[in-house]
């Protein structure tokens, strides 16, 4: 009868050292993220117009620290481009404007893509 108790002791002692919550123990708040106290501006920008392969798409975001706004664009397979424009911060969050431009096309038959190599003609340096 006394192992069954002090068993039954050290099972519930041992489950009450433990934290309830690993994620939030003392140490993990205090070393899972660090905290930056100055914010940085930014902008960047890149765009692709690849015609051979039919790629059209780009992104521009500028902050000023606090606040990010920015757009981005993708040439659609069915012939419209997509935009969108969005603001976000810490107070409002991620707020998205998504407009479409030009009309969707959808072929009559399906078939395989046509693609044409490019050509290349050889250019004959004499020295």
């Amino acid at each position: 009868m006394i192992t069954k108790v002090l068993v039954l002791l050290l099972v519930f002692a041992s489950a009450q050292s433990r934290p309830e919550d690993l994620y939030t123990h003392a140490d993990v708040i205090h070393h899972s993220q660090p905290i930056y106290e100055d914010t940085i501006p930014y902008e960047f920008a890149y765009a692709v117009n690849d015609e051979y392969a039919g790629a059209d798409f780009g992104h521009s975001e500028q902050s000023d620290g606090e606040n990010v706004k920015g757009s981005y664009s993708v040439q659609l397979p069915d012939g419209r481009k997509q935009v969108v424009t969005y603001v976000a911060d810490d107070y409002a969050g991620f707020v998205a404007q998504v407009q479409y431009y030009g009309q969707a096309q959808y072929p009559a038959t399906y078939g395989p893509p046509v693609t044409f190599r490019p050509i290349y003609e050889p250019q004959l340096v004499y020295q």
